[in-house]
């Protein structure tokens, strides 16, 4: 069964959830001229959580064509405050409902861990997110609703990175969390790869946990190379020598990528994350999708 594609307007990112020039329904009407089955979405996109207004967003989503997938959340769980805390696992608890509302059952809501804050305490901070995590996985399995933790980097809005975004750190917090059914990983390699880590070495620690996958790309500017682009603390950040492309022309390796999913019965979606250089480069990307992921999730 090939697998189903989504899209994600990264390049649009600011424009709807920060200035609001525009509308997610613009964004909606923007996406009928591309090739793909569903459109995930942010929950900054939304101006309103009132049951009309969501129920508007879903009925354009569907009028359009499409599926929602899945719901991009960036709780903040790291917050030295507990009632700060309880603060984000209320508003991730409404991003579930919000979720089941527009995708139905089996919607992936991604969950993050927190901001990396200056002199965190790793054993106390991961213990903070696997609590938070789940606190909101008793009301995931209530109405079916998937959590997906993401190898993530930094939410746009954050001040800080992600604390677990190293491999480690990631590995220790999915591992700490037992639950197959309503929890597992939101696989990004490109975010492995700002990580400073390899996004093989990753997916083969959690293939068998991967509930859905963001597909982008990066590449290096000519005359750069990763050692060049590494941090003190080994993550290369979103420097300028790295650059979003077209996806399957840069660092990842999607056919590894492929066959490993493919090798473990993965049967999520895959969402594009990409046209930072426009439009047409973003169609370019999901018809690589298309074509690889044929290769290796061929008709039944």
């Amino acid at each position: 069964m090939p697998l189903r594609i989504s899209a994600f307007p990264k390049c649009y990112l600011d424009k709807i959830a920060g200035e609001r020039s525009m509308s997610v329904f613009e964004w909606i009407e923007m996406a009928k001229s591309l090739d793909a089955d569903g459109l995930e979405m942010y929950e900054g996109f939304f101006t309103s959580l009132d049951p009309g207004y969501l129920n508007s967003v879903g009925d354009a989503i569907h009028s359009a064509g499409f599926a929602m997938p899945m719901l991009c959340c960036s709780p903040d769980f790291t917050q030295p405050s507990s009632d700060d805390r309880k603060r984000a696992v209320e508003r991730e608890i409404q991003m579930v409902h919000v979720a089941r509302r527009l995708g139905g059952p089996g919607t992936v809501c991604r969950v993050l861990s927190g901001q990396r804050r200056p002199n965190i305490d790793r054993e106390q901070a991961m213990s903070w997110v696997a609590t938070c995590i789940q606190e909101v996985l008793v009301v995931a399995r209530e109405i079916d609703v998937i959590l997906g933790i993401e190898n993530h980097y930094k939410d746009g809005f954050w001040q800080y990175p992600e604390f677990a975004q190293k491999k480690d750190v990631f590995l220790d917090l999915v591992n700490s969390i037992s639950d197959r059914t309503h929890f597992g990983v939101q696989f990004d390699p490109s975010n492995a790869l700002v990580a400073g880590d390899d996004p093989i070495d990753l997916l083969k620690c959690v293939a068998d946990r991967v509930v859905s996958m963001h597909a982008s790309d990066r590449y290096l500017v000519e005359g750069a190379s990763l050692d060049e682009l590494r941090q003190s603390d080994g993550t290369l950040g979103y420097s300028p020598n790295l650059k979003h492309g077209v996806t399957g022309k840069g660092l990842n390796d999607y056919d590894t990528i492929f066959r490993i999913l493919a090798e473990n019965n993965y049967r999520g979606w895959v969402s594009i994350e990409d046209g930072m250089n426009g439009m047409e480069e973003m169609a370019e990307s999901l018809a690589f999708l298309r074509r690889i992921t044929a290769k290796y999730f061929p008709e039944a």
